[in-house]
Order: structure tokens, then sequence, then C-alpha cells
């Protein structure tokens, strides 16, 4: 089974308004909701990476890297870029789109239908003065880390295949006025579908209601069942599952301790999916005012510790895209209350898994706020810290001593005492299986991505291939990793760019 063996649908394109125009030049496309284009074709398409899971769940066997790069398209694909808006850092920016990502089509596969996108395939109508191509180090980490992400637990969008495209591409790492060429790369990724929270404020902004409606009626009717939008309650409905999602997503980051860097609405999934990995990164010390976005730095918006309330903030600016549909618009406070209510149920949900306490109570507040003080009282790694902390036999400071950057500077007493308190709670019993299963031991640090880059450029792709595979498994002990991977950060990556500084082009 091939992806030309797939049973292709077009249902965006079918049942919702679009461009009546054809092909990538650059323009503003009211009243639509996608562009026909088709990929830019590309001189020696290579296929390096592939998902054998998620190749399993569209039911083919093999990758065509003519296809999956952009040179060839399938009988029944119907490409396309999809038109959206966005708050971006707080502002409004008007039309954005799909400017270097174009949808293949849908495949039905039995169990669903899946979108298929090429991340980096040529220009759009919303390339603006972009080339719409992408390259390869920021490929391999949005290949990476969607698969690494959906094996720890995280809602995510997908990836399939990472091919390389025998062509360079000019980009200013750091927009620092020192463009250079790149290896060219395509990743294709897959998800239900890749409607953003940008797709319904972009018409509410223009007033094109018309279209809003339109597309609000398809989205609930084939991504969310159950749901209607034939009144105010049935539209609270869909908006309340909309908020439970998002806000599990979050916190599912804080859990595993992911900044997704770049929180615009146009990044944010309908689906409370993990979207546009872009200038991410994990933590390395426990610091809730990291961001790993360099564009952020001065302001730090979207730091690690900022995650939830800004999915508020950005689900808000969806409730006002929803808002003209409402005879009652007053109502939409209904579902940021409901927003507010999910995130911190689930929040309490990952403390209580990750200290293996069972059911939160009232006291455990202090309990977390010690430790979160702990942690930042020096550089501790956070990855390493909970996962030792899963293995405890004892309230021994000598057994999380592994966590700390500098062992000679570890406030000893502070963590002793913190330690005799969790033990106390838990009856020395915490729930260590539970924990491990909360508390993953390896994740896709920026300086292990970096690496894998490193090597591709290089032409060896047996790192990237290396983290894919353990990746895989990232609560397991996987010893024969330990000592490669199961590190802190090293020295050379403090100040390194593309492990402590990244920009939007990462």
């Amino acid at each position: 089974m091939t992806l030309s063996s797939l049973n292709w649908v077009s249902r965006f394109t079918d049942q919702t308004p679009g461009d009546a125009e054809k092909g990538g030049t650059s323009r503003q496309v009211p009243g639509a909701c996608w562009s026909r284009v088709d990929p830019t074709p590309v001189p020696e398409p290579v296929l390096r990476l592939w998902s054998r899971e998620m190749a399993v769940e569209l039911g083919i066997e093999a990758g065509e890297g003519d296809v999956l790069g952009g040179s060839s398209l399938i009988k029944g694909m119907d490409p396309y870029a999809q038109r959206y808006g966005g708050h971006q850092f707080g502002n409004w920016a008007g039309q954005l789109g799909d400017g270097r990502a174009i949808t293949l089509g849908e495949a039905e596969t039995g169990e669903g239908v899946l979108e298929l996108q090429l991340k980096g395939s040529g220009i759009t109508p919303y390339s603006r003065f972009a080339d719409g191509k992408a390259v390869l180090r920021s490929s391999i980490r949005e290949f990476l880390c969607s698969e690494a992400m959906f094996h720890l637990g995280v809602p995510t969008t997908r990836a399939l295949s990472l091919v390389t495209t025998g062509e360079d591409v000019i980009r200013d790492v750091m927009y620092d006025g020192r463009p250079a060429p790149e290896t060219g790369a395509v990743v294709c990724r897959v998800a239900q579908s890749f409607l953003r929270f940008g797709s319904f404020q972009i018409h509410a902004m223009t007033g094109d209601f018309e279209t809003l409606r339109k597309l609000v009626d398809f989205t609930v009717r084939h991504h969310f069942p159950g749901h209607r939008t034939d009144s105010d309650e049935a539209l609270l409905e869909w908006l309340k599952q909309v908020a439970d999602e998002t806000a599990r997503m979050i916190a599912h980051w804080m859990r595993v301790g992911f900044v997704h860097g770049v929180m615009n609405t146009d990044n944010m999934s309908i689906h409370g999916l993990t979207i546009d990995y872009g200038p991410y990164g994990w933590l390395e010390g426990y610091d809730r005012g990291w961001t790993p976005n360099t564009t952020d730095a001065r302001t730090k918006r979207y730091r690690f510790g900022n995650q939830g309330r800004i999915g508020e903030w950005n689900f808000a600016r969806l409730l006002e895209s929803i808002g003209p549909l409402m005879s009652d618009p007053e109502r939409l406070y209904e579902a940021l209350d409901y927003y507010r209510e999910s995130y911190q149920a689930h929040d309490r949900n990952v403390w209580a898994a990750k200290l293996g306490l069972g059911e939160l109570r009232p006291e455990d507040e202090e309990l977390i706020s010690g430790l979160v003080s702990n942690l930042e009282m020096v550089e501790t790694d956070m990855t390493i810290l909970f996962r030792s902390l899963s293995n405890l036999s004892s309230p021994d400071v000598s057994q999380i001593e592994f966590a700390f950057y500098d062992p000679e500077t570890i406030p000893a007493q502070e963590w002793a005492q913190w330690l005799s308190e969790w033990w106390q709670r838990v009856d020395g019993q915490p729930d260590l299986e539970g924990m491990r299963l909360a508390n993953p031991k390896y994740v896709l640090r920026n300086w292990m991505a970096q690496l894998a880059i490193d090597a591709a450029e290089k032409g060896d792709y047996s790192v990237a291939n290396e983290l894919h595979e353990m990746l895989k498994a990232p609560y397991d002990e996987q010893p024969e990793h330990e000592g490669k991977w199961y590190q802190k950060r090293p020295e050379w990556a403090r100040h390194r760019v593309g492990c402590s500084m990244l920009s939007c082009s990462s």
C-alpha cells in the first residue's frame, strides 16, 4: 500500500468557500477559507526520515519521495493552502494563512479522515514576500518533536516523513542580516485538520459572517460529532469542548516541561493539538520565566509559566470571533469560565500524577509551592529531578543529586525538609509506577535536536533516527541510551544558537 492507494476525499474544498483563482501569487483573498495551489517541484527529492507508526495509521507501507517532496501529485489529491488570520504577540496581524504549507488532501483511512500537509513545499497566496520553503534544521526539529510529543502522550499533529529537496534555501537564522544557504527539506505532517483559532478570526474580523457560519458548521459537522450549531446553547457546548481540549494540551506541556515559544492565535489548533513547531524548547534548568524564542526575549509573553494564561487569552479571541453567530454573546463568558476551570483541573491532575499523590488535598498546594521554590533556588534540571523522584527509595537528598548542575550549591537543607514533608504526605509509599508514567526519562532537548541537525547537514541521518527510535519509549529506562542521552544540557549548548536561542525560522 502506498499513498496512491489511499482513498482521497476533498471535504474542505467541496464544502467551504474558496478562492476563485488558483496559484501562488501573493494576494488578499476575501470571502475564502482556502486557495488551490500546487506544491513547487524540487530537483532531487530524497526520503530521509519516516514514521512507521504514522504510516500504519494511514494504512500505507512505503513513502514516495517525489510526492512527499512536492514534485508530483496523486489522482484524488486536491492541494490547497488555508487562509487564516491571527493575533501575533498580542496584536492583530490580519490575513496570514499557509505561507509555506500546502495540504495535499484528506485521506479516508477507515478509522476516520486525516489531512496530509507538506510544510516547505513552495509559494502560496499567503507567502507574502517569502519563498514558501523550509530548511533541513527546522524540518528535523518538526519531525522529531511532533513524533516525540505523540509518544509522550501530549496532543499533537504528527509527522509522516522528511524529504530533502536537493536545493539550497537562503535563510537568516537569527534575523541579524547574515543570510546563508541551507539544505532545503519538506515535512509531511498529519492531523484531523489544520484549522486554527485564526481560521475563524479572519472572517469575524473582516465582517464576513456568512463565511464564518459556513466554516463553523463544517468544523462541527465533521470534527466534533455529537455537537450542533443551531443555537447559542449548542455553540457553547462545542466551545466548551474546545476549551477543555486546549487546557488539557497546555497542562501536558507543563507536565513534560515543554515551551511552545510562539503561542499566537494562528498557532492554536481548534482540536487542542500542539501545532507549528518553531522556536520551541524543553526546560533544562527549571525556570518559569524561560522562553526559547528570541523574538519574545524582552516581554517573555510566551514563557513557560505563562502558557496556561496565554491559552485563556487566545481562547477569548476565539470566543470573540464566534460572538457574531450568537443571539446573546454575553453567554460566551460561560465558555471562558469553563476554560479556567478545565485548566485548573488538568493542572491539579498533572501535579498529583507527577508527585504520586493520588487525589490532591487542599494542603498539597503548600507542598507544590515549596517544591517550585526549591526548583528555582539553583539551576535544577526539571526532567531529571522528577524522574529521580519517581525512583526514590527514601527521602534522601543524595538520590536526586544528579538533577543539579552544580552539586556544591545544592540547597540541601531546603530539599531535605521538602523531601521529608512529601514522604510523610504519601505515607512513605508514593505511587512510583504512576509517577514514572507522568515523568518522562527522555525528552527532545534542543541540544539533542541540534546534534541530529549537525550530523544531517553532513549527510548523516543516524543521530536523527536514533533519537526518533529512543523517543518512542520516553517513559522506559532504556539503559543503552542512558549514558548518552539522559544528561543535563552540556556546557557547549548553554549559549549556542539552536540550543538556547531560537528564532521563528527555527
